[in-house]
């Protein structure tokens, strides 16, 4: 029988971990008011100061191997895969045997969990070392050709993160449709259209991660007042709207993933509230989601803040 959920794919496995907990108990209190054919299809991330980590800036003192086990095993126990994002474009030989990435890795072992990769390096010694975690090509890859794309996903990766401005791009998405089940698609990326530095960005951050580097002044050209709100990524030509996932759905691409590493909570929130709850229910949601962080004395400014170490 053919597969057609509707897999989500959630940021921030420590610094989103108690928004995305809340969410959890939310959809399993209140399922009606929860999308039909949904579910999680991962919560992606990594833990403060691994080297491996791309994308997006991760810094902070370690987690302690108690830690990490719990929060790995709070998702797990849910049947929600871990993905780890070991996107640093710059790493080494030398890098992939950091004892603190490794010990993350084999506190993930056990066949559920994902890791997504961008350096050959790192991504060879995973498949030796770690095989049974599922392997996924990053969007931090760039990849804009078609050509290459479909290299790509001739390889044995479990999915392949496209590039957001090729979401419209019916020539490859008609191109894509006989392995749309392989394909994962941002639905709101804030970045503006055809970044002439998001390249150059993610190496910035990968030399950051690295040498441990909190000061992290890379000028962004883009000037939009409000770039970093949902709203305003709504109006970016690679937002994929409920109609488009819909639509993308009924064409096979089955996993979508949530921007939001480094947007800030409110972002998330809308992000969830949107694709996740049912339009005349996103209030109640809203408000649930409000009493929930109160009663737990998170309030609004502090709940992307606070260290999570599971339940």
């Amino acid at each position: 029988m053919e597969d057609k959920t509707i897999y989500w794919h959630l940021p921030g496995i420590c610094y989103f971990g108690m928004i995305n907990h809340v969410l959890f108990d939310t959809i399993k209190k209140y399922p009606d008011k929860f999308r039909e054919g949904c579910k999680i299809g991962s919560v992606y991330g990594t833990f403060p100061g691994a080297i491996w980590n791309g994308g997006r800036n991760i810094m902070g003192g370690f987690s302690s191997k108690r830690e990490i086990e719990k929060v790995i095993n709070s998702y797990n126990a849910l049947k929600i895969p871990v993905r780890f994002t070991w996107t640093n474009v710059l790493l080494e030989e030398q890098h992939v045997y950091d004892t603190y990435c490794n010990l993350v890795m084999k506190m993930g072992d056990n066949g559920l969990n994902q890791v997504l990769v961008n350096s050959p390096v790192l991504e060879e010694y995973i498949r030796k070392n770690y095989p049974k975690y599922k392997v996924i090509s990053s969007t931090t890859k760039r990849i804009l050709s078609p050509d290459r794309l479909m290299d790509e996903i001739s390889k044995d990766y479990y999915l392949v993160v496209l590039d957001y401005d090729l979401n419209k791009d019916e020539n490859v998405l008609t191109k894509l449709e006989p392995v749309a089940d392989r394909v994962e698609i941002l639905v709101n990326e804030t970045c503006q259209p055809h970044c002439p530095q998001r390249v150059n960005h993610y190496r910035e951050i990968s030399k950051h991660q690295l040498e441990f580097d909190t000061d992290i002044r890379f000028p962004c050209t883009d000037h939009s007042p409000d770039k970093r709100t949902f709203k305003g990524c709504m109006k970016r030509p690679s937002f994929l709207s409920n109609a488009d996932v819909d639509a993308y759905a009924a064409r096979g691409f089955r996993n979508f993933k949530i921007v939001g590493r480094g947007e800030g909570k409110e972002f998330y929130i809308d992000s969830l509230i949107y694709y996740l709850v049912k339009p005349e229910h996103r209030d109640f949601i809203r408000d649930y989601f409000n009493k929930t962080f109160g009663a737990l004395g998170m309030t609004p400014d502090k709940i992307e803040s606070k260290r999570y170490s599971g339940r």
